[in-house]
């Protein structure tokens, strides 16, 4: 059997988006087909209005999943007569991971989200204002700091370990300790655009609200959204 024959269609790639992850999965889409030769080197993509239509998403979000593959240098657009938003010739060089990294990143993701659904709605139920203040004082530190992944990784870090420590449970700060670590490892491999980061942050001030407002089934549903929404990332752009 040919590799070509195994390999998703371009219909496949445009299909309609989930909303609740639509930045995400279109980030996805584009960047694996990129990855795959589907979308190959210096070819133009679809007009804007056609991509929209056809993934059944906003312009803004098109957009926003644009600019992030832009910035990572998968991307590139054209200004002028025969413009347009063109496949990179060359996309970014990376080391690769290791093959042992690569096979396992699906259970560290999986791990993660075992725990942070969980930490997300005993938080809903025990979490005190004491408790939340600082974590929106991350939240705006981290606005500042999408051109600076170094400081807002680190930020991210301790606003997940804060909402771990917000339910009282020693076991769950250390559970979060380890998934938190084993997040690093794999995000290192990925770029991390500001429009991702723009998005993720966004969804952080989203959680705390409902969380203030004790409605652990929007956290527990909000904490899942963002944490496939990561899932679609690495899927786009781990070498």
């Amino acid at each position: 059997m040919s590799t070509n024959a195994e390999l998703p269609s371009l219909e496949t790639v445009f299909a309609p988006v989930h909303s609740q992850t639509a930045f995400e999965e279109t980030l996805e889409r584009l960047g694996t087909a990129i990855k795959l030769g589907l979308l190959q080197p210096g070819s133009r993509l679809p007009a804007e209005r056609e991509l929209c239509t056809r993934l059944g998403i906003s312009r803004s979000t098109l957009r926003q999943a644009l600019t992030a593959l832009s910035q990572s240098g998968h991307l590139h657009a054209v200004r002028g007569r025969g413009g347009g938003t063109f496949v990179a010739e060359n996309p970014p060089p990376a080391d690769p991971p290791s093959p042992e990294l690569v096979a396992s990143w699906q259970d560290v993701c999986d791990l993660r989200l075992a725990i942070e659904l969980g930490v997300a709605t005993l938080a809903a139920e025990r979490a005190t204002a004491e408790d939340l203040q600082p974590l929106d004082e991350l939240v705006a530190a981290m606005d500042d700091l999408v051109e600076d992944f170094a400081g807002y990784r680190h930020a991210d870090v301790r606003f997940h370990m804060g909402l771990a420590e917000s339910t009282g449970s020693s076991r769950l700060v250390t559970a979060m300790t380890e998934a938190q670590g084993a997040m690093t490892d794999l995000i290192s491999y990925i770029p991390h655009p500001p429009e991702v980061l723009e998005h993720a942050n966004a969804q952080h001030a989203r959680l705390l609200q409902v969380i203030r407002e004790r409605d652990d089934e929007a956290a527990m549903r909000l904490m899942a959204e963002h944490l496939k929404g990561t899932e679609h990332v690495l899927a786009a752009l781990l070498p």
